[in-house]
């Protein structure tokens, strides 16, 4: 007779130990496609808060603090005050138009919503409206 280990279908307890191994590299690859998203999603806000500050300070009735305020209102609302920190605005003249640059440095999420300072840089333009 055979013994009881050599017979197919004899295979008990495989599944726990296929599941022991396989199960962290799943909860890794998971946390990472997490975290990817909420860089994408940080980013993105970033840079639309900085498109909309630029389109505020652009306005004929508007000054280049009002489109930092802008900004930094809207990030404030959309992610917390620590990415509101440093919002700048300037004029700028390229290709013969003048522009509004607001730039936006914010720390690059790492692990949830907590990253290094100064790593993330996004910068939108605006047409300015008037002479």
């Amino acid at each position: 007779m055979a013994p009881e280990s050599s017979r197919p279908g004899t295979d008990r307890g495989s599944a726990a130990a296929d599941f022991a191994l396989v199960s962290p590299l799943l909860v890794l690859v998971f946390l990472a496609v997490v975290q990817l998203a909420v860089a994408i999603h940080v980013r993105d806000t970033l840079v639309a808060s900085a498109a909309e500050g630029a389109r505020t300070a652009a306005a004929a009735d508007q000054t280049l603090p009002d489109g930092v305020a802008k900004a930094r209102s809207l990030i404030r609302t959309a992610l917390s005050a620590t990415y509101a920190g440093d919002v700048q605005a300037r004029y700028v003249t390229e290709g013969g138009a003048r522009l509004v640059e607001v730039r936006v440095r914010a720390p690059l999420p790492l692990i949830g919503m907590v990253g290094p300072a100064g790593q993330l840089v996004v910068t939108a333009h605006a047409l300015v409206e008037g002479p």
